[in-house]
């Protein structure tokens, strides 16, 4: 990297890190239903929602990307955020503004689904009056209820699915425009909690109200203060959130650790990239410091939602991949550290770079609301262990496609990778076949441990083990001689695709065995589109040996 590049990158380095603390506060224009001040003074409110309590910043940004997709919209011309927006709703309801019924507020994302209801293709948000008066769409959320009345357990695909879905988001923007989605007053007895009409905080809500619709953000304040302290009188020390969490969910929300983690790790593939001559050795230390800060503010990140969730870090396939980022550049820095080479780092970034921005950019399919676990998954030292196991073998192996990548390309570029790029990976692919081997075995107690048996051939376990033979065999032939440092890259890239199977395919597009609690759906497309470029580039990689070979 020469000093050019340096003095290039510097000013935009400076602008990610200082703007998050530098921007001014947001002020909603004037839109009907929408005061014309942020109401700040709810961002720490505690509310219960999806089974947990959580400030009503973070409640009202999970709802709108759940309504929408997004965590702020267009109204009249003019962008609202979620505070402000699903603050509107809570203070102008349907009984009051209409209008809300006539916002295109919920997202239809499926074009089949869309085609079928003969609405735009283009559009990806609808009014809820648009959506309900469809009989079209009505039948097939009939249908889908239906299919699960019969079968609790079946699997709704296709439209089915789809419309499913868009009437869970119906159901939420009804539960909001009622009344019953802010749940802010701790009952006298029993574990739900109340709405403010339920919970005799009426008169509370009706000030805020007036005060909202008469554009008084004092008044509205006090009457914040009123409610905060009518909750406290009612929920007491146990009944509420501590106030440390709630502060630390808010700052958590608001600051995008991970968003700023894959920056500074993209600012350090920027510098390994581009360094030469002699400045080499600086290069490279300035990519260490942007990967080690990236790699704390990822821990921070991590760290976070530990704290506020109370549990493990990885238990559904958001938390996975932002896990196999972390452990990916984790794994790189300690063989960095060993070997000073380079080649771990230009491997790790792009790999924890892409997931971290699949992850940010993706809330439909990857949804990143920390939720509680079920009681049976709570608590357990065997299940803990196994998933951390097992995630961690997946990065030891992400990492290895990543420096499979570097040898590769320098194949592709005409250039002959040294024998120490694939004794690099070598070392790399022994850590996951480690790891995974551990977590199958860990994964195998806390079945023994849970429902009695070691091994049941469920579609996770048999891909787990699939993907551990692979690695081993590929292991093996390089050990035996059946194929050198090329043929060990290749195999690399390939073998991958059995951890993207057992990671993802099974959840995702196989959906069954016992393994439920982390099914989703969505993202094959990419996926395919994925599988097919490694493909590419291994046969382009091939073909570019061969030739050079030929010479």
């Amino acid at each position: 990297m020469n000093r050019s590049t340096l003095t290039f990158l510097l000013p935009f380095l400076g602008f990610f890190l200082v703007h998050p603390f530098t921007s001014s506060a947001f002020t909603p224009p004037a839109i009907t239903g929408i005061a014309p001040f942020s109401p700040s003074v709810l961002e720490m409110l505690p509310i219960q929602e999806g089974g947990r309590k959580k400030p009503y910043l973070v409640f009202s940004q999970e709802t709108l990307r759940s309504l929408s997709g997004k965590t702020s919209l267009l109204l009249e011309g003019a962008r609202v955020d979620a505070l402000s927006l699903i603050t509107g709703i809570w203070m102008d309801p349907a009984a009051i503004l209409p209008s809300w019924k006539e916002r295109e507020l919920v997202l239809v994302s499926n074009r089949p689904l869309k085609q079928l209801l003969g609405l735009d293709p283009v559009r990806k948000l609808f009014s809820y009056n648009e959506l309900t008066s469809s009989e079209v769409l009505a039948k097939k959320i009939a249908e889908a209820a239906e299919s699960r009345r019969r079968d609790p357990k079946a699997r709704l695909v296709g439209l089915q699915k789809e419309a499913s879905d868009v009437a869970m988001r119906l159901g939420l923007l009804e539960s909001l425009l009622s009344g019953e989605a802010f749940r802010v007053v701790p009952p006298s007895s029993g574990h739900e909690w109340l709405t403010a009409e339920q919970g005799e905080a009426s008169p509370i809500l009706g000030e805020m109200r007036t005060a909202w619709r008469g554009n008084e953000p004092q008044r509205f304040a006090n009457a914040a203060d009123k409610l905060i302290h009518f909750q406290q009188t009612l929920g007491g020390t146990e009944g509420l959130p501590a106030i440390w969490k709630l502060s630390l969910e808010v700052l958590y929300q608001k600051s995008h650790p991970f968003r700023w983690a894959w920056i500074l790790y993209a600012m350090a593939g920027i510098i390994l990239l581009t360094s030469s001559g002699g400045w080499v050795k600086t290069a490279y230390r300035a990519a260490w410091f942007f990967a080690g800060c990236g790699f704390i503010l990822q821990a921070v990140g991590l760290l976070s939602r530990v704290l506020i969730a109370d549990r493990p870090p990885v238990t559904n396939m958001y938390e996975s991949v932002i896990w196999v980022a972390f452990g990916t550049i984790l794994f790189a820095l300690i063989f960095e550290s060993i070997y000073r080479a380079g080649t771990f780092l230009l491997g790790a970034v792009p790999v924890a770079v892409a997931s971290l921005i699949i992850a940010d950019s993706q809330p439909v399919i990857l949804d990143r609301s920390i939720h509680p676990l079920t009681p049976v998954l709570r608590d357990n030292f065997w299940l803990t262990t196994h998933v951390l196991s097992i995630t961690l073998s997946y990065a030891a192996f992400a990492l290895a496609l990543g420096v499979a990548h570097v040898a590769l390309g320098r194949v592709i570029a005409g250039k002959n990778s040294s024998e120490a790029i694939y004794n690099y990976l070598y070392k790399t692919l022994q850590v996951g076949v480690l790891l995974l081997a551990t977590g199958t075995i860990l994964g195998g107690v806390w079945a023994n441990y849970s429902w009695g048996r070691f091994w049941d051939w469920d579609p996770k376990e048999t891909w787990a083990l699939t993907a551990l033979l692979g690695y081993l065999f590929l292991l093996h032939g390089r050990i035996s001689g059946l194929w050198g440092g090329f043929g060990l890259a290749v195999g690399s890239v390939i073998a991958f695709l059995s951890v993207l199977m057992a990671w993802y395919g099974v959840n995702f597009v196989l959906g069954a065995g016992l393994h439920s609690y982390g099914f989703g759906t969505g993202g094959f497309p990419l996926v395919a589109v994925f599988i097919t470029l490694e493909l590419l580039f291994v046969l382009t990689a091939f073909l570019r040996r061969r030739s050079l070979r030929a010479y």
